[in-house]
């Protein structure tokens, strides 16, 4: 432990106060949605009759581990790293066989009164293996050989939360890529995971057929104008032939098998709903489904990620240039907006305040990640700059993509809002991951590596 008297020296206390800042918020907007004319506020945060009551318990918890963690010595966080993320990918295993199942996804364990998320969890000691890794004085990660091993760190965790039914969070583990090009990784592996991308999306909307004949138009016009390149490097006209063979072979066979023999329904409900074309179940019982949930949303829309979108879009639309006010709108007030609290919070926010007030809300996250840089960049030691990349990466991609499922640029895939959404074990992943890197940071100066 460091010594409790020097707490405060060397803190960086811009994230502290953002931290805050952003915990009030959502403590503030869940509120919102479930306050109701007459009821008496302060009862259900002790009763935990309410999901405010229980976020305000979960942040006082928070706040309690933040300075515990504060008063640790950060060479504790860099010994420990590899005995975390074993004891992380065990958690996640035992929530696989023997975690409660909710919504489908068999990834909660039952501590007490308590459920926590190991997956969830387990970024943390993701992070901490992943910087612990590439800071070993014998790993060149310029090398395919330590790529590999940090590609696997990263990856293994996300397949377990896979196998639990928790695929958008296994996404968030992709983030750490973005830490890996910044310390070696070649960025033709980030080309490739974005065209991949795209080919995804343009196979969902277009035939194989038509696909095919685009690429090899493309690729006949590239031929083309670069005839006189190929007389200098003849390898180029083979490398453009490989990718043509290789997107039309990946839009015509390897995405149609991912889609439907891998993929569960509800998962190519979600993909389709994003392009916007129809999704017509060939199983009969899938179909059966689907007429049931158009019986629940009252035939107004094909399924149901589509229908939380259009009413997510309404939420926020209807909030104009400034907004109805705190406690004064109706979508996400009378639970118009389904999974308001947790996926979609963000539409209390653009209802109450408006198009202004969620330009300075994302104004908040915009300084927290500018700053998580900036502290970053000013790191002695390898672990703690990859350590610091990787939180920026984790909340990065958790805004991205939650704001863009909102407005429905994203599909729906369950992604809270960092330090905003309600649960839990969102907020106590958030707050370790945060003040993790403030310790690291406050101490970089005593760190060599």
């Amino acid at each position: 432990m460091t010594n409790s008297n020097n707490i405060s020296k060397g803190i960086d206390w811009s994230i502290v106060i953002l931290y805050g800042t952003l915990v009030i918020i959502g403590l503030l907007m869940i509120f919102a949605n479930e306050y109701k004319e007459g009821d008496n506020i302060f009862q259900p945060v002790l009763s935990q009759s309410k999901d405010y009551g229980k976020q305000a318990l979960w942040a006082g918890i928070c706040s309690v581990l933040a300075i515990f963690i504060l008063l640790t010595d950060s060479k504790f966080f860099t010994a420990t790293a590899n005995l975390m993320y074993g004891v992380g990918i065990v958690l996640c295993l035992a929530a696989l066989v023997i975690g409660s199942e909710v919504k489908g996804s068999k990834s909660w364990l039952v501590l007490g009164g308590f459920r926590l998320q190991p997956s969830e969890l387990c970024k943390v000691f993701t992070c901490l293996a992943l910087a612990k890794y590439i800071s070993r004085q014998e790993t060149d990660f310029s090398k395919t050989k330590s790529q590999a091993v940090g590609a696997a760190i990263s990856l293994l965790p996300a397949i377990i939360t896979v196998a639990q039914n928790e695929t958008g969070l296994a996404l968030v583990y992709f983030s750490f890529f973005l830490v890996m090009y910044r310390e070696g990784l070649p960025p033709f592996i980030l080309i490739t995971g974005a065209s991949l991308a795209v080919i995804l999306i343009l196979s969902l909307i277009f035939s194989p057929n038509t696909l095919f004949i685009a690429y090899a138009v493309l690729a006949a016009l590239m031929i083309f104008f670069c005839r006189n390149l190929f007389k200098r490097n003849r390898a180029l006209l083979w490398i453009i032939i490989g990718v043509w063979a290789f997107a039309s072979i990946v839009s015509s066979v390897a995405i149609p098998y991912l889609i439907n023999k891998v993929m569960k329904p509800y998962q190519r409900d979600r993909i389709y709903s994003l392009v916007g074309k129809p999704y017509i179940p060939q199983d009969p019982e899938e179909r059966a489904e689907l007429e049931l949930v158009k019986a629940k949303t009252r035939g107004k829309t094909r399924n149901q990620s589509e229908y939380n979108v259009i009413q997510s879009k309404i939420a926020i639309g209807s909030g104009g240039w400034t907004g109805k006010g705190y406690l004064k709108g109706t979508q996400t007030r009378y639970d118009f907006v389904p999974e308001q609290r947790t996926d979609f919070i963000f539409c209390t926010i653009g209802e109450g305040f408006g198009f202004l007030g969620s330009i300075a809300f994302l104004a908040l996250y915009a300084i927290l990640l500018f700053r998580i840089v900036i502290i970053a960049e000013r790191q002695r030691s390898t672990f703690s700059r990859v350590y610091a990349y990787g939180v920026a990466s984790i909340f990065f991609f958790h805004i991205t993509i939650n704001i863009c499922m909102t407005i429905g640029l994203a599909p729906v895939i369950g992604i809270p809002l960092p330090l905003i959404s309600y649960g839990g074990s969102s907020l106590l992943t958030f707050t370790i991951l945060l003040f993790i890197l403030i310790r690291l940071d406050a101490d970089r100066q005593m760190i060599l590596r």
